[in-house]
């Protein structure tokens, strides 16, 4: 019996190497969801409860894998909820392919139901490889280039298919005529070097400079040996972008951990005191964190020849893998003698993490959220998988957790949304299943999205060798990081209308699915209720009520953010007494320590 279009789209995948898809059916859709029951010895489809979360587990597959994550929805509404999950995957430059179904051919143009112009608005997202398949001498071809162009160029691509042609009989051999295209499979691994000329200007500028600060990103990954070596050589200190959050452990004495609105003090003070930067796989995107354009001589690292010298006018541009071109380099480099520097560095790291202690350590009302972190910190097991979401609770993922060697970690980075820390540890249990990933999100983000993406783990987790997997909920009933904001940006007290949120029971819901649910209000039971937690038969949430006082603010307060909270506190924002006192608490400690 001869296969149809949607059989041969799912075994070429499979022959590409794609063991899963996420994904949400829809009529649209139905040809390949019968295929996918029809072979499901070969690629395994996950039911997420919304296809934004689909998107959002093919992005964090991409991330804690490397390989290329594939999402599935059907047509009109369906692939309209991914995008958010996609551009997630396009900013932070992962292989993730999408494949959409689309109405009937012969409806299309008709402004049928459920019929959108799919090729125009998947065209931003997936502008390097966007289709819509007409015809089944195509698919092969379509298939093969969409996986291939995701993996080469770390971006989305999209696949659309007509419901009609997914039940058209295959053509796996397209015919041997003019206008006929013949592909395969398979996607060769570049690890580019630059040539030795380069090599030895770049060592040159390095050699010269006496306080050289490495700013290494998610790009240096697969690099820890070689930034090691680099740093030794060269005397100097390496802040993590957020994204690299997990590219070296912070119990090095020179790794003066985040940088930016999130960073830490040691990150600020090498940055503003430094001669010489070298920036390694990173687009870390604020500026005002890096030394002033003409303090510093500058060499950047990167694979791509479009993101060098984008952030800070770089001298020398070395466009390679991090690894291959580190491992060039370093036979280049001269030991310097002079350790004065990185004895300041390694200093200025110390005295952060006493700060960082003494933060987490101060009273609030009724629990400082910054205290969980530093709690949840030792306890965090080994290889374990870590997400955050955006708002304050990245912020307090970027500062208090020390991250161990062999443990992974992530967010969204560039577009910093909401919602994918939850489908994101989702998709690592399925990669990994002996592994315990952990995520750390605020309400906002549970309350948008992360609810739903429960469901998902209470329908799968029985499947799992070791169930364990920990939400972590900073519940302080404020959408906090852009409450701060109003405050220190704009200059305006808390708009309480939009930024209060109702108290959702998120241990009760949990349980409710059939998880473990624990929650918190007072500071003496967080050490049992992670323990609790990390040691669960089951999946398991725990609920902390955290005081929205606590201040996330950046590790380097101008003089304009202290006139706008200011101006915020006149204008008599309705946590007035609460913020004087925890921002007084909270910058008493930066003196006393």
């Amino acid at each position: 019996m001869s296969k149809n279009v949607s059989e041969f789209i799912i075994e070429r995948i499979h022959a590409w190497g794609i063991k899963r898809v996420f994904g949400y059916p829809g009529d649209g859709i139905n040809g390949v969801m019968g295929a996918l029951d029809k072979l499901k010895d070969k690629v395994d489809f996950i039911q997420v409860a919304h296809e934004e979360n689909a998107a959002f587990m093919a992005c964090g597959h991409a991330k804690f894998t490397g390989e290329v994550g594939v999402c599935i929805s059907t047509s009109g509404p369906g692939a309209i909820h991914m995008l958010n999950g996609l551009y997630d995957a396009k900013l932070d430059h992962q292989p993730v392919v999408a494949i959409v179904g689309q109405q009937a051919r012969m409806s299309l143009g008709g402004e049928y139901q459920q019929e959108v112009d799919l090729v125009t608005l998947f065209k931003d997202v997936a502008h390097h490889f966007v289709h819509m398949v007409t015809d089944p001498n195509q698919v092969r071809h379509v298939v093969d280039r969409a996986i291939r162009i995701a993996k080469a160029e770390r971006t989305v691509t999209c696949v659309i298919l007509p419901n009609d042609v997914q039940e058209l009989d295959a053509v796996e051999e397209p015919p041997h005529k003019h206008g006929s295209v013949h592909t395969g499979i398979g996607h060769s691994l570049e690890r580019p070097v630059p040539p030795m000329s380069e090599l030895q200007k770049a060592a040159a500028v390095l050699n010269e400079g006496k306080k050289v600060a490495i700013l290494a990103g998610v790009g240096a990954a697969g690099a820890p040996e070689e930034l090691k070596q680099v740093a030794e050589v060269l005397g100097a200190g390496i802040a993590k972008a957020l994204l690299g959050r997990a590219i070296l452990p912070d119990d090095l004495p020179y790794v003066t951990g985040a940088i930016g609105l999130l960073g830490t003090s040691a990150s600020w003070e090498m940055m503003s005191d430094c001669d010489t930067l070298l920036m390694i796989g990173t687009g870390f995107p604020y500026s005002e964190f890096l030394p002033k354009e003409g303090q510093a001589r500058a060499v950047q690292i990167d694979i791509d020849p479009k993101m060098v010298s984008l952030r800070y006018p770089t001298e020398v541009n070395l466009i390679g893998d991090a690894q291959e071109t580190l491992k060039a380099l370093i036979p280049l480099l001269q030991h310097k003698e002079d350790r004065s520097w990185r004895q300041t560095i390694e200093k200025n790291v110390a005295d952060w993490w006493k700060v960082v202690e003494a933060k987490a350590m101060v009273d609030a009302n009724p629990i400082n959220p910054q205290r969980v972190l530093q709690e949840l910190s030792p306890r965090l097991p080994d290889r374990c998988i870590l997400t955050a979401d955006s708002g304050s609770s990245a912020t307090w993922f970027a500062r208090n957790l020390k991250i161990r060697e062999g443990m992974m970690a992530s967010l969204s980075g560039t577009l910093a949304t909401m919602c994918p820390g939850v489908p994101y540890i989702t998709a690592a249990k399925f990669a990994y299943p002996d592994r315990i990933p952990i995520a750390i999100i605020g309400d906002g983000a549970m309350q948008m999205l992360g609810i739903n993406g429960m469901i998902t783990i209470a329908k799968y987790w029985k499947k799992w060798a070791d169930p364990r997997m920990v939400i972590l909920v900073l519940n302080n009933r404020d959408l906090n990081m852009v409450t701060w904001e109003q405050r220190v940006t704009n200059g305006n007290p808390e708009f309480v209308g939009s930024q209060e949120l109702m108290d959702f029971q998120y241990a009760k819901y949990a349980e409710l699915l059939g998880l473990k649910g624990i929650r918190v209000e007072n500071p003496d039971e967080i050490g049992a209720a992670l323990d609790a937690v990390l040691s669960a038969d089951r999946p398991a949430l725990l609920e902390v009520v955290v005081d929205p006082a606590v201040p996330p603010l950046p590790p380097h307060i101008t003089a304009q953010q202290m006139v706008s909270f200011s101006k915020a506190l006149l204008k008599g924002d309705n946590m007035e007494m609460g913020l004087i006192k925890q921002s007084f608490k909270d910058l008493l400690q930066e003196v006393l320590h």
